[in-house]
């Protein structure tokens, strides 16, 4: 791993209308490493996520990407995003390559995409296993469909950095299971990854250190809870042995 994160987020608090949902939340994801964001509804994670893909301003802390700061950061074509589960094209006829294609305009811009765009569409159709629906128009799928089609959007850019927002939900074990595999793949080739997860399931075994936030505060930087069912629940806002010494403490003076 680099000195440099990929992510370094310090000391960001964000408000959406009057409501505060960071605190000073501090998250780094160091290249290569998998990193999950773990904690309840309304604890604040789809925010944190959201703020470093640049979605959400931050009121206070800072923010660098690829050690740059956000506000001269323009090499977006290093990320891939998925954020939470929604119709794949927004409601606009489109079929399932134009979809994943679109996750190459960081790289192509308006032009026109040449023989290695097309090359990193159809493997990212492949990894996903959505090649044989690539003609389909997106709106003839079943949602964990559209969630392939996300997911392989956003591998399209060939990214440095993917970043999922809860790419679990509402997928079946054996989904769950496939984007295991897709992101072993990823991870074996370098790719560092931000997961917004409500539990591990099937990629407890990628993931190298999970982040708990409870009412936009952090409450555990560490190894993954051995039992995210309990342990990991914001409320319960130690770190336990078992977590090993690279834990990180609980910094309380943020809890509210």
């Amino acid at each position: 791993m680099t000195a440099h994160p990929v992510v370094s987020l310090r000391g960001a608090t964000a408000r959406l209308g009057a409501r505060t949902v960071l605190r000073g939340v501090d998250l780094r994801v160091r290249r290569g490493e998998v990193v999950a964001l773990l904690g309840a509804n309304g604890s604040g994670k789809s925010t944190a996520v959201r703020a470093v893909v640049g979605q959400v301003e931050l009121a206070e802390g800072s923010l660098e990407l690829f050690a740059t700061p956000l506000s001269r950061f323009r090499d977006w074509a290093r990320i891939g995003y998925v954020p939470q589960r929604t119709t794949a094209a927004g409601g606009v006829p489109a079929t399932v390559r134009e979809v994943v294609s679109s996750g190459r305009l960081a790289r192509a811009g308006l032009r026109p995409l040449r023989k290695a765009d097309r090359a990193a569409v159809e493997r990212a159709l492949e990894l996903t296993g959505m090649e044989h629906r690539a003609g389909d128009s997106v709106n003839a799928l079943s949602g964990g469909q559209h969630q392939r089609v996300l997911i392989a959007r956003a591998l399209a850019a060939e990214p440095e950095l993917l970043i999922m927002d809860e790419p679990m939900a509402g997928v079946d074990l054996a989904g769950q299971e496939d984007l295991a595999d897709i992101l072993r793949a990823q991870v074996a080739d370098g790719v560092s990854v931000l997961l917004v997860l409500h539990e591990l399931g099937p990629l407890e075994p990628l993931i190298d250190r999970a982040v708990v936030l409870r009412d936009g505060c952090v409450v555990h930087d560490g190894p993954p809870p051995e039992a995210v069912g309990q342990h990991a629940l914001p409320g319960h806002d130690h770190v336990h042995p078992h977590a090993g010494a690279g834990a990180e403490p609980v910094r309380t003076g943020l809890l509210t």
